[in-house]
């Protein structure tokens, strides 16, 4: 009787919304995919609307991002040693800035850290080991422009794929494969997919502000940030090329993902991530996944929920409001923390024997493996760390093709990368510290190295 009651509930509810709320969720969330998801082909190459819409911006405007990344690198931290350390009212009762501005110590000495190398950088004053074009000036004059207008574009259109039911129909759909499969909430799924198809700082993105509004514990956005923002369809292309195997994408694409679901199935069960908390966001309530019933569709479960989440939507000012301080928030929060954490990380491996010497231990393991050249592919599996292209820079002039397969392989599945998504995701509220990420690169590259090495004895 309680199910019968609880299915006619269910079927009354659904169908007590209007038109007009069916068509607030499918309006935006349908541009919300095609921006973000559909894949599109321009010129030869594949990527999603907002990624090509970033570039044209980019180059409209390209001599004028670096000042003006640079401008809010410098506001941010300005801002962020005012607050930490003066605190006054207007930004400490101010939910937004006091959120913005009023980090810990550490992440304040950050900000400051990367404000500094982004103006020496910047005005070529500084030292030539941080503004080289292999360090700081290729993160100011490379990545941060790319990121500058993805934040910018992703920023004030992420709502279309957060507020109007999206994620709550997505989340039904993959609800009984996420859980029991990864841990994971079904809404999870999205996050996932928009990294695959677009980009990986957009998985974070969505995962974090996800995070921050109660939709998934510590432990959660902790696996679902290091395990399921995945490198997109054109990175990997862009790795491929580097190593000059263009014609084994297609194996090399197959052998990644099955790399990456077997690392995303093992380590949501090892510590350090299935040590992290089942606790939601400080001072926000946790919304706990709906047991959806036996006897209701997983579609129909999930378009009532998403008629739910449409429905308290009216306000278009609230909307773009709430894109422009996510804006302000990559911006600002974010920017200075790939900007210092990537230089370091690039002068590292530029100009000391560091990776090398981490590299070390795994010579005699890809001896063991037979793969060739082992002592030059070594260090390739721990310079990634910094960052994700480096290890196909260094192993573009390794002549066995063997060996750059697996070093293409290992370079995108270990997905822990300081000078981009490493450093968003200690940039963001995601409970996952430096030591953490370190571990889980380590965890990836052993999980992963094996697959990448019987594929690479398979195909040649």
């Amino acid at each position: 009787m309680n199910n019968l009651a609880q299915k006619q509930n269910e079927e009354i509810q659904q169908s007590s919304y209007a038109v007009k709320d069916y068509l607030k969720f499918l309006i935006p969330s349908l541009i919300g995919i095609l921006l973000f998801i559909v894949p599109i082909k321009v010129d030869g190459s594949i990527t999603i609307p907002i990624a090509f819409l970033s570039g044209q911006i980019m180059s409209a405007v390209s001599e004028w991002i670096p000042l003006a990344a640079v401008t809010f690198i410098v506001l941010g931290a300005i801002g962020s040693v005012i607050a930490v350390l003066a605190k006054p009212t207007f930004i400490t009762k101010h939910a937004f800035l006091n959120n913005l501005l009023n980090v810990s110590k550490f992440w304040m000495i950050t900000r400051v850290i990367g404000a500094a190398f982004a103006v020496i950088t910047f005005m070529k004053i500084g030292p030539s080991w941080i503004i080289s074009e292999n360090t700081g000036d290729l993160l100011l004059s490379g990545l941060i422009p790319t990121l500058f207008t993805t934040f910018l574009l992703a920023g004030i259109l992420l709502p279309l794929l957060l507020n109007f039911g999206l994620l709550e129909f997505a989340g039904a759909l993959c609800m009984r494969i996420m859980r029991p499969v990864f841990k994971l909430p079904g809404r999870s799924s999205l996050d996932c997919l928009a990294s695959w198809v677009g980009d990986g700082t957009i998985g974070v993105l969505l995962t974090a502000k996800q995070y921050e509004e109660g939709y998934y514990t510590k432990r959660e956005a902790a696996i679902i940030a290091t395990t399921f923002s995945v490198v997109s369809i054109t990175f990997s292309i862009v790795i491929i090329q580097e190593l000059d195997l263009e014609q084994y994408f297609l194996p090399y694409y197959f052998t990644i993902v099955v790399a990456g679901l077997v690392a995303a199935i093992i380590m949501p069960r090892i510590p350090p991530l299935s040590r992290k908390a089942d606790t939601g966001y400080e001072h926000v309530e946790l919304k706990p996944e709906e047991t959806i019933p036996s006897n209701i569709s997983l579609a129909k479960w999930g378009v009532n929920e998403a008629l739910k989440k449409a429905s308290k939507n009216d306000k278009i000012s609230s909307i773009f409001k709430e894109g422009f301080q996510n804006v302000l928030d990559m911006w600002i929060g974010v920017m200075p923390v790939v900007m210092a954490i990537g230089t370091i990380g690039l002068v590292i491996a530029e100009y000391t024997p560091v990776f090398a010497i981490l590299g070390k231990p795994f010579e005699p393991i890809l001896t063991w493996m037979q793969v060739p050249e082992a002592a030059e592919a070594a260090q390739t599996m721990v310079v990634g760390f910094a960052d994700m292209l480096l290890p196909g820079i260094l192993g573009s002039g390794i002549e066995s093709e063997l060996t750059r397969f697996v070093i293409a392989c290992v370079s995108v599945t270990q997905l822990v990368y300081l000078s981009e998504m490493g450093g968003l995701v200690l940039g963001s509220k995601i409970p996952v510290n430096f030591k953490d990420l370190v571990l889980i690169f380590i965890l990836r590259t052993i999980i992963t190295l094996p697959i990448a090495v019987i594929a690479a004895h398979i195909i040649f």
